[in-house]
């Protein structure tokens, strides 16, 4: 299967007059919070599909950039066929872009296309977005990169929201060295987030971390699991760094909005 561009796939939307401006264009450093969230197509570990509680969990974090995981778009009755990265730009006041690594025709003619796939939302402008197309396994199931270009008070960051196989190892890490691939050598700030699906001692994360800084290891507080949400045992979700972003803190906050918990950090973009 090719592994393409394919920019087209995701939407990039801007809400006029809704997004923050952009002060303090002369500051050395500029403060960020940013959070990775995988929200199960928004249904929580106690089976309820609850939208709202996620985008207070996301407001009560001040979170100004997130990478969500799972977010459906006109998917199935599971989701009540809501266009949710629309849902929650509306609600947040942000701007978003989403990658539908799953895009299927719809159930009847004239209606939206079924999408599944992950989201960006900022409350800073969003000038560019692509997502391309992860290595697939033929038991797999399509993942991709989208890396979106955020304008944080005058300063470009390189924002990658991903979400890796679950079931293969081999696949994973073919993936993670495609991240590394794409991301490539780029002095532009980065961050890398996402539902990666391995302990930081897998071979797939070690190859995402020569790379990349884990911000956990460096600001967190206790072991960081992050799944399942009513009794974490694992840490599999991820905020990486490139070293023009100096964390200051990181926290797992707990929540049953979704069978995964949250990362939130935050960092100054020099």
């Amino acid at each position: 299967m090719k592994r393409a561009l394919v920019g087209l796939v995701a939407l990039l939307m801007t809400i006029p007059g809704m997004a923050a401006a952009e002060p303090d264009r002369g500051r050395p450093g500029r403060d960020l919070t940013v959070m990775t969230y995988n929200i199960h197509h928004g249904a929580g570990i106690d089976g309820v599909l609850d939208l709202e509680r996620i985008a207070t969990l996301i407001e009560k974090n001040g979170a100004e950039v997130v990478g969500l995981q799972e977010v459906d778009r006109h998917w199935s009755e599971r989701s009540n066929w809501v266009d949710q990265p629309a849902w929650f730009a509306q609600r947040l006041k942000m701007h978003y872009a989403y990658a539908a690594n799953l895009d299927l025709p719809p159930l009847n003619p004239g209606e939206p296309r079924r999408q599944y796939g992950t989201a960006i939302l900022s409350k800073y402008p969003i000038k560019d977005f692509t997502n391309t197309l992860l290595p697939l396994y033929p038991t797999g199931e399509q993942r991709g990169l989208a890396v979106a270009t955020v304008k944080v008070r005058g300063a470009e960051l390189r924002f990658a929201n991903t979400h890796l196989t679950s079931n293969n190892n081999a696949e994973r890490l073919e993936q993670a060295r495609k991240v590394v691939e794409l991301l490539g050598t780029s002095r532009k700030p980065t961050l890398l987030v996402g539902d990666l699906n391995a302990r930081p001692d897998a071979p797939e994360i070690k190859t995402l971390t020569a790379v990349l800084d884990d911000t956990w290891t460096e600001v967190g507080a206790g072991p960081g699991y992050t799944i399942e949400a009513d009794n974490p045992t694992a840490r599999i979700d991820y905020q990486l760094h490139s070293p023009q972003l100096v964390p200051t803190k990181a926290a797992v906050p707990v929540s049953l909005a979704s069978d995964h918990l949250p990362v939130v950090a935050s960092f100054t973009l020099r």
